[in-house]
């Protein structure tokens, strides 16, 4: 039985929450909005009309969003050359591909943004597909994204994992019938993302590949990959 490991990208495997954070609230105040830096990283994971919605709330003039969201995508930008990702990102996906998983990225990143972001991975071989939120007609928290990735991937969800930093990632996978790994390098609490679903914590992706033999997506979790 086919085995996915779906991961988030954001937060997840690459350092860039905060980007994003600085992006929205630069292109929050050039529409003239003050957004607190925290309500923007609380949102941070949701796609961009659901992330306005969720700040600026759906009195505001709409006729903004896109001027919004072209900003943050402009300001964002300018970090493409030098995204981090986490320490052991790419090893972790390799290891994991290396044990029989079909690995797929579940991201709403495209185009030049994507292209940056597995260049910072760095782990292309062990990649199977990638999963757009474009792809599917709501984003996180539905499950939509995360069951698009397993059909990709050809895997049930009983046999699935899913690898997320954010409240709507563990939403998204736990709507989507597959079990739930929170990281905490995102920056969101451990117990918001408990509550929202997850099964077992891991600091960053080193850590759960220091502990992956008796996580979810340890060998031993075989085709249930649930243990």
């Amino acid at each position: 039985m086919t085995r996915a490991a779906v991961f988030d990208v954001d937060g997840t495997l690459t350092d860039t929450n905060h980007l994003h954070v600085t992006a929205w609230w630069e292109a929050f105040r050039q529409a003239g909005h003050d957004v607190p830096m925290h309500a923007v990283h609380r949102a941070v994971g949701l796609g961009s009309e659901d992330l306005i919605a969720r700040l600026l709330g759906e009195d505001r003039d709409k006729e903004q969003d896109d001027a919004i969201s072209a900003a943050h995508k402009t300001l964002y930008g300018t970090y493409f050359d030098r995204l981090p990702a986490f320490r052991d990102a790419g090893r972790l996906l390799k290891t994991l591909a290396g044990d029989g998983w079909t690995v797929v990225l579940a991201t709403s990143a495209g185009g030049g943004e994507l292209s940056a972001l597995l260049r910072a991975i760095d782990a292309d071989d062990a990649i199977t597909a990638t999963a757009s939120a474009d792809d599917v007609e709501e984003g996180k928290p539905a499950p939509e994204p995360v069951r698009h990735a397993l059909e990709l991937a050809g895997a049930p969800a009983e046999a699935s994992v899913f690898v997320g930093d954010t409240v709507w990632d563990m939403k998204a996978g736990t709507r989507a019938g597959v079990t739930c790994v929170g990281l905490l390098c995102g920056g969101i609490p451990g117990a918001d993302l408990t509550e929202a679903g997850a099964a077992v914590l891991y600091d960053d992706p080193a850590d759960l590949l220091a502990h992956l033999d008796r996580s979810p997506l340890g060998k031993a979790a075989g085709a249930g990959a649930g243990g």
